[in-house]
């Protein structure tokens, strides 16, 4: 009989079961993506309460199954629920997040520890994301993108933002592929290509290594917020192509970037 063990998580989804009952999807550092009912938890009185919940990170006790497992232990680690649910830019941006981290986690029972790491720094820097007021740069959009470079990264697949993705020829270069691997020279640029401008792919390479030092400077300048939209949106393209399906919380980010700029 398979024993029972702890492993820290966060909720990436929850699906109603029966009267009280509900299946938990978590992604978990050292066991990656596990499906496991709690018993109860829609009941008042349950023992678990609001702990079990997206945006919390919690220290779970699990109870392997044949095909689900069942929750038999829940405690709170920390929470980011409050300032995340409570503005909508967040909101969004971490529900593309926890999305993001499921689809790129791979087969369940796999672990992924380097990915959770990045997903739960994520959450925690958006849950304390900047209203654009304190010059940092740290706005939910542009941290929802750094998230997606480095978690594709993690995966694999990152793109190339500055030497051609198919020769190696030094760059910038103007053109953007996903299925090119990224940026691509003109010999190697393939139809259909984005031609963002060449600002876009630095802001890129600056997201993607953690670079705020030179993202704070031209964060309020003219032009940046549809830079900062182009580059989630080549971010989220090559994301989807490698994945070979789309991320649906992505798509809620877009209904609201073009009223709040880059978050």
């Amino acid at each position: 009989m398979a024993e029972s063990y702890r492993d820290r998580a966060v909720v990436v989804r929850r699906h109603d079961l029966g009267e009280a009952d509900r299946i938990i999807v978590l992604f978990t550092r050292e066991h990656g993506i596990v499906r496991a009912v709690a018993k109860g938890v829609r009941r008042a009185k349950s023992r678990f309460g609001s702990r079990l919940a997206p945006f919390v990170d919690v220290d779970v006790q699990i109870h392997p199954g044949r095909n689900l497992g069942t929750i038999t232990g829940a405690d709170a680690v920390r929470t980011w629920a409050a300032p995340i649910v409570d503005d909508y830019a967040r909101y969004t941006c971490a529900c593309g997040v926890l999305e993001t981290a499921e689809r790129l986690a791979g087969e369940e029972g796999t672990p992924a520890p380097g990915l959770w790491d990045l997903t739960v720094a994520a959450l925690d820097a958006l849950a304390n994301s900047d209203s654009g007021s304190d010059g940092t740069g740290r706005l939910p959009g542009l941290l929802l993108t750094a998230y997606l470079l480095k978690a594709m990264a993690e995966a694999g697949w990152a793109p190339s933002l500055f030497d051609c993705a198919q020769c190696g020829k030094p760059g910038p270069h103007r053109a953007f592929a996903p299925a090119a691997g990224g940026a691509v020279c003109v010999e190697c640029r393939p139809p259909g290509a984005a031609t963002p401008p060449t600002d876009v792919l630095r802001l890129m390479w600056w997201l993607a290594h953690d670079r705020w030092d030179y993202v704070a400077p031209v964060a309020g300048s003219r032009g940046f917020r549809a830079m900062a939209a182009q580059a989630r949106g080549l971010a989220t393209a090559h994301l989807q192509f490698h994945l070979g399906r789309r991320v649906a919380a992505l798509s809620l980010v877009d209904a609201r970037w073009g009223d709040d700029g880059a978050s």
